[in-house]
């Protein structure tokens, strides 16, 4: 296969997945904005529901690693458990419900879907030692 026809394949694949790209883009972005009124809210305090919590929100919304610190601190400010806000930032950089449509389409959808309840299982698991290990130290 020579260049042009690589390049050619590739910007055919580009124009069918714009569509889906953008409009992934403006769910996520909608999520964020609407879900970040109701973070005060759906945190009560209680370990394990607000860990569950914490990972279903960051699963539904959509963020970058450098932002959720940003995030994460703001949680921390407000009385949000470290348990939720570790399983918030974990399953807000790894696990995207907003985006499993494109990834699907990109990736098949039987990988896209095992590999997020992969990432929201450990996303729980991985906040949970984080803190018991902190709390060692």
């Amino acid at each position: 296969m020579t260049l042009q026809k690589s390049f050619e394949k590739a910007l055919i694949s580009f124009k069918q997945m714009m569509p889906i790209l953008v409009g992934v883009l403006f769910l996520a972005t909608l999520l964020n904005n609407v879900m970040q009124k109701y973070y005060g809210i759906l945190f009560t305090g209680d370990y394990i529901r607000d860990t569950f919590i914490g990972a279903l929100m960051g699963s539904f919304s959509f963020g970058m690693a450098l932002t959720s610190y940003i995030v994460g601190g703001e949680f921390l400010d407000e009385g949000v458990s470290l348990l939720a806000v570790t399983a918030f930032i974990m399953s807000w950089t790894t696990v995207g419900i907003a985006m499993l449509p494109l990834e699907a389409k990109m990736l098949g959808k039987k990988f896209a879907i095992w590999r997020n309840i992969i990432n929201f299982v450990f996303a729980i698991i991985i906040s949970i030692l984080t803190v018991l290990i902190l709390k060692l130290f």
